[in-house]
């Protein structure tokens, strides 16, 4: 991206009608016809400022009161000859007479224009520019048809009418001021770009950085529809906030445009999300139509930018557009989130620029950071410890990581290549689409919406035949299930569907299926991570299904286990049971974006291998291989081959022992409290009876329990930590050994155990 202050966004899908400003009357969206209409307002100004003294207080005359003595109520001087209508291009002005009769009072010009002798000439140019603009507005309420605007266009008429009369500055009085909402757009987009593509390389965080830009600059010169044109197409919506919008953004943003007397502002700064949502879908839909119908007339360097890139910006855009629950709508936005805001913005043109023409296709950008000035990440803030990389190293790595020309292109088919590569390829070259789908009892039925369903239901009784149709045609249309859908060239071809209980905690997945002659192109795990990432913003944190015996696999990829995170008493009565099927579960992590997981893996793996090669780069000495083995060794300590701590290899630490009885005694006994009162250690308290579990001690030989474990602890028996350790340790093997998976002794036995070693590395007991 340049880095000059014009970023130029021509081409002609950018700049065909509808996405730029439209002349106040103009009666449509007409590109060509507005800026001509800007640029002869323009010109008509400079010409009148340019005229001779009397001429201007001729034309000011015709505004100003009448000042003669008597209290003449005449607001304006008429003449006795007004000229033709229209004027003759041939006729030359006449001289102007001061003492010429007002056609009215019959007082003279100069009895109006009394006021004027003294006026500076900036002052009075000042003026002239408010005359030509109440002459314009006079001519659009004529011609607009709608009721709204025109009201709007009288209003503003009678103020810059009174203006002249007082000589005063155009002042709008409202109940409210700018900015009506906040964030404003402007805001919101610049923390979508922060919290969707921060971790982007340098390169591709430019092209989003461009596609922003053209987004805000879009908005800023969108012609708005009347608030009747909207009742017809949305019935159901908010009319009376949509008309106060409506209002305002013609009073700001649009008029301002070509009465340079009023103050302007850009419609993204001043605006926020409702009126964003109000003109985000008619928007999107019409500049992706207008993108595609004039893609020929694209220039080359444009093309991939506009038809690939920027409808799934928009897509992801959307998203967080209507969610109700984003965070880049939150003022706080900024203060949480780890690095500093990327500037994408507008500027407001200055009021001593009103003679240049306004340019639909030239973005005014903020200023770049300096490469010098570093991103104030949260991981700047961690303190350093002994062994950290130094970030000079790892700066200088990542350089060459983020650098197309250094690493070689990697093939799809590539054995390291992720699972979802190539449908995350596709998604940003717009070739598949996801969408959250589900059926309404309370809105009108959306006739695309409706066939996705069809095609979803479609899918699901295609690939799952031991689900009967009906039970997945009713889950499917229940209003309460929802179904993240796989689009691919307009139809469905997979799909997740899954109904949330966010009073639980969870979700249940319901059914997962891609049409067979799409399967093994990773679209499977790209639907799991949208729909992990969709879930994380709506703060719900876990999964839950019933896999069967083909689908275990799948879910295990994942990140699914039988080990269930969620208490029983939260699902059990919730989620449906299905006979032969096995329970999985899938704890969320909200730090991960899981679109793009395997990407910044892959990157870390790339960096380590660099930071391999050079350290490999710096030992020069090789040393000869170890011929121990061959004399009949059977193994040899690590730290005695040579070149082995030249690597940076360290003896890894085995723990402190606790050499005072006493001290390790009151170690152990603390370590044995906690575990006992932890809430996944009840089926451990005692020793097992033979009653409750027959068989038991012909599987276990070495039986062991937290209450024998206290008593051997009593009796000093715990003379180290490995026989505390070893006793414990026993405790979840016997357990899993016994007892199945799926059962909640395992499930108590894996949680227990990870809160004893945790207790173990507080205690210093061994190393972190």
């Amino acid at each position: 991206m340049a880095d000059s202050a014009g970023i130029q966004q021509g081409s002609p899908a950018i700049g065909a009608a509808g996405l730029v400003p439209a002349a106040p009357g103009a009666g449509g969206t007409e590109g060509s016809g507005a800026a001509g209409g800007s640029a002869r307002i323009a010109v008509k100004k400079a010409q009148l400022r340019s005229s001779p003294r009397p001429k201007k207080l001729e034309k000011l005359g015709v505004y100003s009161s009448c000042k003669a003595e008597g209290a003449c109520k005449c607001n304006g001087w008429k003449s006795q000859n007004p000229p033709p209508t229209p004027p003759q291009t041939d006729q030359q002005s006449n001289t102007v007479n001061l003492q010429e009769p007002c056609r009215s009072c019959s007082h003279t010009l100069g009895d109006h224009v009394t006021h004027l002798e003294n006026v500076s000439e900036e002052e009075m140019n000042r003026l002239l520019g408010i005359v030509l603009d109440v002459e314009y507005l006079y001519t659009c309420v004529h011609k607009e048809e709608d009721a709204d605007t025109k009201q709007v266009y009288f209003s503003l008429f009678k103020l810059l009418r009174k203006s002249i009369l007082q000589m005063g500055k155009p002042m709008l009085e409202a109940q409210e001021s700018p900015p009506f909402e906040k964030p404003s757009i402007e805001q919101g987009v610049n923390n979508f770009v922060q919290y969707k593509f921060s971790h982007l390389p340098s390169k591709e965080r430019q092209t989003i950085m461009e596609l922003a830009k053209m987004f805000l600059n879009q908005i800023n010169y969108w012609q708005l529809e009347t608030p009747s044109q909207r009742r017809q197409r949305v019935p159901n919506d908010d009319a009376a906030g949509y008309k106060a919008n409506y209002t305002r953004w013609l009073c700001y943003c649009n008029v301002p445009q070509f009465c340079d007397s009023l103050p302007r502002y850009e419609t993204t700064q001043i605006f926020g999300r409702t009126l964003l949502r109000s003109v985000f879908t008619v928007m999107r839909k019409q500049l992706l139509e207008q993108a595609r119908q004039e893609k020929d007339k694209l220039p080359p360097e444009k093309r991939t930018l506009i038809l690939t890139h920027f409808p799934k910006f928009l897509s992801m855009l959307e998203e967080e557009v209507y969610s109700h629950s984003s965070p880049i709508w939150s003022q706080d936005f900024l203060a949480g989130a780890a690095g500093g805001q990327i500037p994408i913005h507008t500027d407001v043109k200055e009021a001593g620029d009103e003679h240049l023409p306004l340019c639909p296709y030239v973005l005014i950008v903020g200023e770049k950071r300096k490469p010098s000035e570093p991103l104030h990440h949260e991981e700047n803030k961690r303190p350093r410890v002994v062994g950290d990389i130094p970030m000079d190293l790892i700066n200088e790595v990542m350089a060459t990581i983020t650098d197309p020309a250094a690493i070689p292109e990697t093939s799809l088919l590539s054995a390291h290549s992720a699972r979802d590569e190539a449908a995350r390829l596709e998604e940003r070259r717009g070739v598949i689409e996801f969408h959250v789908i589900g059926n309404s009892l309370n809105q009108k039925p959306n006739k695309r919406i409706l066939m996705w369903l069809v095609g979803l239901q479609n899918v699901f009784s295609h690939q799952l035949p031991r689900m009967p149709k009906e039970y997945i045609t009713r889950l499917v249309f229940d209003p309460k299930h929802k179904t993240l859908s796989l689009i691919k060239d307009g139809r469905v071809i997979g799909g997740i569907c899954f109904r949330m209980f966010p009073s639980q905690g969870f979700t249940e997945i319901v059914f997962c299926a891609v049409t067979s002659n799409e399967q093994v192109k990773g679209y499977g795990t790209h639907l799991m991570n949208h729909l992990k990432e969709y879930h994380i913003k709506h703060e719900i944190l876990n999964f839950l299904t019933y896999a069967d015996e083909y689908a275990i696999g799948y879910f295990k990829k994942q990140g699914f286990s039988k080990d269930i995170k969620v208490p029983k008493a939260k699902y059990v009565g919730y989620i449906k049971d299905y006979e032969g099927a096995t329970l999985m579960g899938c704890e969320l992590n909200p730090s991960i974006p899981y679109t793009e997981f395997s990407v910044i893996i892959k990157k870390q793996k790339e960096i380590i291998k660099k930071l391999i090669e050079r350290k490999q780069a710096q030992i020069r000495k090789v040393y000869p291989g170890l011929s121990c083995f061959k004399d009949g060794v059977r193994q040899i300590p690590i730290e005695s081959i040579p070149g082995i701590r030249e690597t940076g290899w360290k003896p890894v630490g085995k723990g402190k022992e606790l050499k005072d009885p006493d001290q390790l005694y009151s170690t152990l006994k603390t370590i044995l409290q906690h575990v006992k009162s932890h809430q996944n250690a009840w089926p451990f308290m005692e020793p097992v009876k033979k009653t409750e579990a027959p068989g038991y001690y012909q599987v276990i030989r070495f039986p062991m329990d937290l209450k024998t474990m206290s008593e051997r602890l009593k009796s000093r028996y715990y003379t180290t930590r490995k026989l505390f350790m070893a006793d414990m340790q026993r405790i979840f093997t016997n357990c899993r050994e016994y007892n199945p998976p799926e059962s909640e002794y395992y499930k108590c036995a894996n949680l227990l155990e990870k809160f004893f070693y945790t207790k173990i590395k507080e205690a210093g007991l061994i190393e972190k």
